[in-house]
C-alpha cells in the first residue's frame, strides 16, 4: 500500500486547506483511512479517521466542527477539509491506512502502532 499525501500549506490563522490522500495497493488494507499530525515538540496524534462504509467516522475534539474527512471511492483518495484553522493547527500530517485500525474501541484507534501504513506527510502551518 502506498499513501501519497498533497495539500498542506502556509495559511493565516481562520484560513480553510484541503490535504489529500491517494492510496494505492491492496484494497482491503485501506479499509480506514486516517490523518494524524505531529507538531514540533509533540507525539504524533489522530486528527480523523473513516472506515470505508462513509459512515463510520471519528474526530479528535480539537477538530471537532473544523475538520471534515471524506472519502472517494472511485478515486481511492481520502480529503481533510480543514476550516477555521488555528496556529496550533501546526504541524506535519501524515495519512494512515489500515484494515481494522478503526474499528477499535477508543482506546485503540488513535494509538498509532496500529496502523500499518502511512505516507510521508505534508506540512500545514498557521500564522
Amino acid at each position: 500500500v502506498q499513501l501519497v499525501e498533497s495539500g498542506g500549506g502556509s495559511v493565516q490563522a481562520g484560513g480553510s486547506l484541503r490535504l489529500s490522500c491517494a492510496a494505492s495497493g491492496d484494497s482491503p488494507s485501506t479499509n480506514c483511512m486516517g490523518w494524524f499530525r505531529k507538531a514540533s515538540g509533540k507525539e504524533r496524534e489522530g486528527v480523523a479517521m473513516v472506515y470505508t462504509d462513509g459512515v463510520t467516522i471519528y474526530y479528535v475534539d480539537s477538530v471537532k466542527g473544523r475538520f471534515t474527512i471524506s472519502q472517494d471511492d472511485a478515486k481511492n483518495t481520502v480529503y481533510l477539509q480543514m476550516n477555521n484553522l488555528l496556529p496550533e493547527d501546526t504541524a506535519m500530517y501524515y495519512c494512515a491506512a489500515d484494515r481494522f485500525a478503526c474499528l477499535q474501541g477508543p482506546g485503540s484507534r488513535w494509538d498509532r502502532s496500529q496502523w500499518n501504513y502511512w505516507g510521508q506527510g505534508t506540512q500545514v502551518t498557521v500564522s
